[in-house]
């Protein structure tokens, strides 16, 4: 295995907050259960209380000392993203956002004010989120992208999906806006001379629960490749890069450093030309302050 940056690289984390939206599965809980273990207070920002705590029982049995709190977090539902945000920004400072939650490829589902889901989700209510409490985040905000974002392009003639939905170039497109969104937060929390950086990361192909809505031969398949893929644990390493890397800088993407950024130990990703557009970005940004209601302000 190349040299890269895994779990064990993590130092001491004690006294920081780091707020995990979907903490509760696959790489956000193990993101937030090494940084339970180096001594953080992980805030768990996820949709289901239930779950939520099953998850920090799950964190306490390694960790038993854990500092774990519960944040409800929607992000299928703009307004309950207002409540989570003034919940947050009602407490304390956080030093970083990690930006984990999503969907991917799922039947064609709309949220609440009625967007296509996996944008909806993967990029509107992340953008909402990050942008109401973004002046709270002292240090980093980490947005987790995906290798699909490489086939992406934005949609902006039919960003709600109305006319057609094919749910692989759907999830790409959510992707790419990830990184978009990164790109130009971190080109304008500099330009407003804020020390908070923003970081992109992905997690190359990780076992996780975003895998059940594989079409069953494939899904079928995924114990058979396992071998090749990152764990979930695994999958997490570039989150934490991300997150608590000494020589991270804002703008930077990280991912695995084995064969096709697939697997392995974590370092500098590639992003594709598209995703590093600021005039794209820009337009993305517009356009998702007219559908959010949400300008950051930056």
């Amino acid at each position: 295995m190349s040299k890269g940056f895994t779990a064990d690289d993590v130092s001491a984390q004690t006294g920081r907050t780091f707020l995990v939206t979907g903490a509760n599965a696959g790489i956000g809980f193990e993101t937030a259960k090494v940084l339970a273990a180096r001594g953080a207070h992980v805030a768990m920002a996820c949709r289901d209380a239930v779950r939520a705590e099953a998850a920090m029982d799950r964190i306490r049995a390694d960790t038993p000392n854990a500092e774990l709190s519960f944040q409800p977090l929607d992000l299928a539902d703009l307004d309950q993203v207002r409540e989570a945000a003034a919940a947050v920004l009602a407490g304390p400072r956080v030093d970083v956002l990690i930006n984990n939650a999503g969907v991917m490829i799922p039947p064609k589902t709309l949220t609440k004010q009625g967007y296509e889901l996996q944008f909806g989700v993967n990029h509107l209510g992340t953008f909402a989120f990050t942008g109401l409490v973004h002046g709270h985040v002292e240090d980093r905000i980490v947005n987790t992208a995906s290798l699909a974002h490489k086939g992406g392009t934005i949609d902006f003639s039919d960003l709600a999906a109305t006319r057609s939905y094919h749910k692989l170039p759907r999830y790409q497109m959510s992707k790419l806006a990830n990184l978009l969104h990164m790109f130009e937060l971190d080109r304008r929390l500099s330009a407003a001379g804020r020390a908070t950086q923003a970081i992109g990361c992905h997690p190359g192909v990780a076992i996780t629960e975003l895998t059940r809505h594989l079409p069953f031969p494939l899904r079928g398949m995924t114990p058979l490749a396992t071998p090749f893929f990152n764990s979930a644990a695994q999958g997490a390493w570039p989150t934490l890069q991300a997150a608590t890397g000494a020589h991270v800088q804002g703008g930077d993407y990280l991912g695995p450093q084995g064969l096709g950024e697939v697997s392995g130990r974590s370092g500098p990703a590639r992003a594709t030309r598209t995703a590093r557009d600021p005039k794209l970005a820009r337009e993305l940004w517009e356009r998702s302050v007219e559908l959010t209601g949400v300008d950051p302000g930056i």
